[in-house]
């Protein structure tokens, strides 16, 4: 299985199986598009484009890629699937938020259940689950969410204590990320996540107006002039230790290049921003009459990243871009995916574990607790036996090793179904992918 595209003035070939990526010319193009080099009738369209010697030139290196497994190759059979062990988790600090963002799909902050915060205690159990189910797995990844994860900061410092003080004798690290939308941070704050954090997310969706449309503060005024100032003292602040500025964007703004454009103006040099998910009754919500004009837009995003590379005052690192093209996870990652419920759970303020922190309020999906464990293996193999080569969709689609499938949460919730993708999220997953083959190809000397 091959894909053939082009972005800009690049024309790009992906071999599925392989995941080699060839930049190539315009013949090879042509002639690979619809395998044109097979047909009579469209080879000889071809031939009359541009002459004989040169295509049948052409035609040889594209025979000799496919006699020495470079393009065509064999689908990857994989015979023994890996028992994983917990290696991240993600703890809800707070059912609780002091923004009312309208798309929150955490329900403005709770979850769908009552307001509360996690107690010292569950985050301790919840850190001893991880250690111990970890294996000899040495870097732990723990994400502290919400919610508004600071409102109850206090907590976080004292777990964080906790955990270093694990380490050593367990053989462990720890990498902390914690995701905020900004409006606590003051200065004692902003020091602690830069001393502390190994990453950081920060709640912004670009332009004031685009940010204040959706995410408000609990007076219904918008949170922009709240936060803009804070996330500029954290990033002024934070070295070269990681971060994201991470938006969200909806059908209120299509152009979002704008405003990844706007957030490298504020100073962000690394930037992510997201397409809302959510049921598409809602005004804001995207749908198929959307991917289009969402795709022109990632190129346009695209040839802005390139143009703005060799500006230090410009360049940015777009987190959808920053694909792995030369190496990455093995086969079998690459086929299974994020590792919900098996690699990685979210742990409720009450103790409880959720296969990731979208499922958290849908009580069907608790797999276990800090107590007892993981006790409904049913739930846990559901997600442990599906792979990119389970689901009949993205069996047959180019790009299965680079999404692994997409996101289970969103499958289930639009479609019901593990196996069934959410197929806006595919066709904007797919543009993004030529959009970072295109760079590299255009900044193979500078990156």
């Amino acid at each position: 299985m091959i894909h053939v595209f082009k972005v800009d003035d690049v024309y790009g070939v992906v071999d599925t199986n392989s995941g080699l990526v060839h930049i190539v010319d315009e013949i090879i193009y042509d002639l690979l598009v619809d395998e044109g080099f097979k047909s009579i009738d469209k080879i000889q369209d071809i031939y009359n484009k541009y002459g004989q010697v040169t295509v049948d030139e052409a035609i040889s290196e594209i025979k000799y890629l496919i006699e020495n497994k470079q393009l065509y190759t064999e689908e990857i059979v994989i015979k023994n699937k890996i028992k994983p062990v917990v290696k991240a988790m993600c703890l809800n600090m707070a059912h609780d938020c002091n923004l009312k963002c309208e798309y929150c799909f955490a329900s403005q902050g709770n979850f769908k259940g009552q307001r509360s915060l996690m107690s010292y205690e569950v985050g301790q159990k919840a850190f001893d689950y991880l250690v111990k189910n970890s294996g000899s797995r040495v870097n732990l990844e723990v994400d502290f969410f919400g919610g508004e994860p600071l409102m109850n900061f206090d907590v976080i410092k004292k777990l964080v204590d906790y955990a270093r003080s694990l380490e050593k004798d367990n053989n462990k690290r720890f990498r902390f990320t914690i995701t905020t939308n900004g409006v606590l941070l003051d200065d004692e704050i902003i020091k602690y996540i830069n001393e502390n954090m190994d990453n950081v997310v920060l709640s912004i969706d670009g332009r004031k107006s685009v940010n204040d449309k959706m995410r408000k503060t609990l007076n219904d005024k918008g949170s922009y002039d709240v936060i803009v100032n804070n996330f500029k003292k954290l990033v002024a602040n934070r070295k070269e230790k990681d971060y994201f500025a991470r938006g969200t964007y909806t059908a209120y703004n299509l152009d979002f290049s704008e405003d990844v454009k706007h957030m490298r103006e504020l100073g962000f040099e690394h930037i992510s921003v997201e397409p809302v998910v959510t049921k598409p009754e809602e005004k804001y919500a995207l749908t198929e009459e959307h991917v289009n004009t969402l795709k022109e837009e990632y190129e346009k995003l695209a040839k802005m990243y390139v143009n703005d590379y060799k500006d230090k005052d410009k360049k940015f690192s777009f987190f959808h871009f920053n694909i792995e093209l030369d190496g990455g996870p093995c086969i079998y990652k690459r086929s299974v995916g994020c590792g919900a419920g098996t690699e990685y759970i979210a742990v409720t303020p009450e103790g409880d574990f959720y296969p990731c922190h979208q499922f958290v309020g849908e009580t069907e999906f608790i797999i276990g607790n800090v107590n007892d464990g993981i006790t409904n293996e049913l739930i846990v193999d559901k997600f442990r036996n599906v792979s990119v080569n389970d689901k009949p969709t993205c069996k047959e689609c180019w790009a299965k090793y680079y999404c692994s499938g997409g996101c289970h949460a969103n499958a289930y919730n639009f479609n019901n179904d593990f196996k069934v993708p959410y197929n806006v999220g595919c066709e904007l997953e797919k543009k993004r992918i030529e959009c970072s083959i295109m760079i590299k190809a255009k900044l193979q000397d500078e990156v």
